[in-house]
């Protein structure tokens, strides 16, 4: 059952996908480069739309087999549409930031309302703590907003965006299956597939790309699946951030960098890590390669920090904190070394 949503997801997303490239489409949204842009040519941006078809389609077929889904699943659904409709308007036509922004939260509250999703406990390995009630919502709403614009802000390299879905997802998938939480598995399992089919043209050189239909949905399913795992004690949400992590750090990071000296946080720009590298000489296609060995490292580690005692937990915590200093540091390096040069 499972293997024929994976194998639906992704034809139904690489045929979309395929066909969506072609000038004679019935959606001709192209992407036309500017001073930000890391490409040269217009490119399709509805790949997005693929992947979401995709995964409408599949989740439907998985109701058949899974006929005692949460009911909170109808929530997520709904909120992940409304994030897709206002991200596909976006891409036709380039609404305001605060517009955007009004649209997530509203999604963020429908998906929280039910009380379902929001994260009453927060913890550490080995430290847990009992959030106040009114805090629980907000905290749980800025998580939500701020995975759905990190991930928006991280498509900006081929194959970057579907890579961390195809790991990311996958990996959720896995940690369902551990716990004997078959919808968990199979939903997260339709999403990794889908973005597997968008990325067989995704990646560099790079065909199509997903859009802010396609980035915002994914990261928006992020979250509230990493709520969803760590209110149904599948894992702690530590443990979702530190798989994510690639994404959340590079897209903190620089929004703190950003933020600190002075400038409009909310234009498009070019000073992520990824995009550094990239303007460094690496080119698009060595950098995602880097980029996926990090996701997988952060995938494996967060697979064996689930059951792992305390003193490991933190240990790779430790671990992976140093290795992004060394990382944001190197390319800093590189760039000074350049300069010089």
């Amino acid at each position: 059952m499972v293997f024929t949503l994976m194998v639906v997801a992704f034809s139904v997303s690489a045929l979309l996908t395929r066909y969506f490239i072609h000038s004679t489409t019935i959606l001709p949204i192209l992407d036309t480069p500017n001073a930000r842009s890391l490409h040269r040519y217009p490119i399709p941006i509805t790949g997005g739309i693929a992947i979401l078809i995709a995964i409408i389609l599949s989740t439907a077929l998985m109701t058949q087999f899974y006929r005692a889904l949460p009911y909170y699943c109808w929530e997520l659904g709904i909120s992940s549409l409304l994030i897709a409709a206002i991200s596909f308007i976006d891409d036709c036509h380039h609404l305001s930031a605060l517009s955007r922004l009004v649209v997530h939260f509203l999604a963020a509250y429908l998906l929280l309302w039910p009380g379902e999703f929001e994260l009453i406990v927060f913890g550490l390995p080995g430290i847990e703590w009992q959030w106040p009630l009114i805090f629980q919502m907000g905290i749980s709403v800025l998580f939500i907003v701020w995975m759905i614009n990190l991930y928006n802000f991280m498509d900006g390299m081929d194959g970057f965006a579907g890579g961390m879905a195809v790991i990311g997802f996958g990996t959720l998938a896995i940690f369902g299956q551990l716990a004997a939480q078959p919808a968990f598995m199979a939903l997260n399992l339709i999403i990794a597939s889908a973005s597997g089919g968008f990325l067989l043209f995704n990646f560099p050189p790079a065909r199509i790309f997903m859009g802010d239909t396609g980035a915002s949905t994914l990261g928006f399913l992020a979250a509230a699946l990493s709520l969803w795992g760590n209110r149904e004690g599948i894992f702690p949400l530590w443990i979702a951030v530190l798989l994510f992590s690639p994404f959340i750090v590079d897209a903190s990071v620089t929004l703190l960098r950003r933020m600190l000296r002075g400038e409009k946080i909310w234009l498009a720009h070019k000073s992520h890590y990824y995009q550094r590298l990239v303007e460094l000489g690496w080119g698009h296609k060595r950098t995602v390669l880097l980029e996926y060995l990090l996701m997988v490292a952060c995938s494996i580690s967060a697979l064996l920090a689930l059951h792992s005692p305390i003193y490991v937990q933190w240990s790779l915590l430790v671990a992976w904190g140093l290795i992004y200093i060394f990382i944001m540091y190197s390319v800093s390096w590189l760039e000074k070394t350049r300069i010089v040069r």
